[in-house]
Formats: structure tokens, C-alpha cells, sequence
């Protein structure tokens, strides 16, 4: 889809939580700059080593930070949706990364050229400043993964997965197979394969081929490890909960 400028018509707020953070006439400013942009299954935003050369803001839909390996294969470091942005090295005055973004689940976003959205963070302070403690939380994320990843049995990395992947989704159900959850949790095929009967024995998900549904939100939170609960906490004081907030990432 091509994207087309806002315009002044355009009279509802954006549903990234990041841009409805900012007072209203920082956003009205912000809006002519701003396109909306569809976000392709599996589309690369950002290549490694490749200029950046667009900012997005994701509506629905959620992009995954990948760091690849000398023999291709990938682990997810990151995951950004309507909470977030995707372009992050940009803000701190870089132009390009060794983390790849791609689209893990379709959707929307609002797009901002990177040549406009510096001159935009020189422009307006609050912008710069919240989006500077945006990533903050960010990078809390990609921390806690790695330990996360380091320290605790597969099964609890999956439902931590799967409740970030549930809190961007806009239902209860989302396309997934094993293969890409391997890659994404960085283990093998068939320790996905073991989790994921483990966690749907238990009631807490349905999986059938391609597509996974959170069925016991409640228990599938008692399924992870008290990693999911720290990063969402943290996305919480920045941005207060989501409106219909799930969940109660009680660890």
C-alpha cells in the first residue's frame, strides 16, 4: 500500500500509544510529517548495515528486532508495537544498526521520514524526551531477554513470548508456527514443539497448524518467569496500562 500524508481532516488520535502519549498540539505539529504505512507480514524495515532511512510507529501489527548469526540463523532481542517505535538508532544519532526489524504480525503504522524526524527531535524537546524514555524501557527489554533466554527453561520463555505477542495482537488468536518460534526463542524445533504441548495441555493456549490462541491469559501468566512482568511494569509507568488492559502480570 502507498503510503499517503495525514491530513488535517484527520481528526482521531493515533492508536500508537507513544504519539497519544504527547500533548495534543505536539501531535497536531507532528502530523503533517507523519503517513500511514501498511506493514507487511515478514517485510524488513531496517536491514543490518543499511542506512535507516524511515521511522515507524506502529498502530497494529508488531516488528520483531532480530541479531543474526555468521551462519544466518536469528534470535529475537526485541519486539515493538503500538506501544513503541521502530527506528530507535536514529534517535541516538546513528543512522543504521546490526539488528534487523521485521514485521512479525501485519498491521498499520504512522511513518515520519528519518531526515524529517531529527529535525522534528531538534524541534520539539517533549518529543525527543519521551521518546528518549521510551528507549530506556526498550533496551530494559532487550536486557531482560538475554537473561531471560540465559537463565530460564524453555517453557517459561514461550509464555513470556506469547503474552508480549498477546498484549500487541488484536485478538486472542495469531498466525505462528513452531518453525518461527524456534527462531524467534533462538532453541530448537522440537523444544518448541514440547513447550507448546506442555502449555496447551494445561489449558492455557490452542495451538493448531500456523496459528496460535491465548485461552487462559490468567494461567499463562503463571507459566512464564517474572521476566514478562518486570518489562511490562516498565512500559506501564512510562505510558500507564493500555485501555482494556490484559492480564495481570502478577510477577
Amino acid at each position: 500500500m502507498a503510503p499517503s500524508a495525514l491530513s488535517a481532516s484527520t481528526p482521531s488520535p493515533p492508536r500508537n500509544r507513544l504519539l497519544a502519549a504527547l500533548p495534543p498540539d505536539v501531535f497536531a505539529a507532528l502530523r503533517p510529517r507523519l503517513e500511514p504505512a501498511e506493514l507487511v507480514l515478514r517485510d524488513v524495515l531496517h536491514a543490518p548495515g543499511e542506512p535507516i532511512d524511515a521511522i515507524y510507529f506502529p498502530e497494529t501489527g508488531y516488528v520483531s528486532m532480530l541479531a543474526y548469526m555468521e551462519d544466518g540463523d536469528a534470535a529475537e532481542v526485541g519486539v515493538a508495537g503500538r506501544e513503541g517505535m521502530v527506528g530507535l538508532p536514529v534517535l541516538l544519532g546513528a543512522d543504521r544498526d546490526d539488528i534487523e526489524g521485521m514485521v512479525q504480525s501485519a498491521g498499520m503504522a504512522l511513518r515520519m521520514d528519518a531526515r524529517a524526524f531529527r529535525e522534528e527531535l531538534d524541534r520539539i524537546p517533549v518529543f525527543r524526551t519521551l521518546l528518549l524514555r521510551y528507549a530506556l524501557v526498550h533496551f530494559g527489554q532487550v536486557a531482560r531477554t538475554a537473561a531471560c533466554n540465559g537463565r530460564h527453561h524453555t517453557d517459561q520463555r514461550l509464555a513470556r513470548w506469547l503474552l508480549m505477542a498477546h498484549d500487541r495482537a488484536e485478538g486472542d488468536a495469531f498466525p505462528m508456527t513452531h518453525e518461527f518460534l524456534a527462531m524467534m526463542l533462538g532453541v530448537r524445533r522440537s523444544g518448541v514443539t514440547l513447550a507448546a504441548g506442555q502449555l496447551q495441555k494445561a489449558g492455557f493456549i490452542r495451538y493448531e497448524r500456523g496459528s496460535i490462541e491465548v485461552t487462559d491469559r490468567p494461567g499463562l501468566e503463571s507459566a512464564t518467569c517474572e521476566c514478562y512482568g518486570i518489562v511490562r511494569r516498565a512500559q506501564d509507568r512510562l505510558l500507564g496500562p493500555p485501555e482494556g488492559s490484559r492480564g495481570l502480570y502478577r510477577h
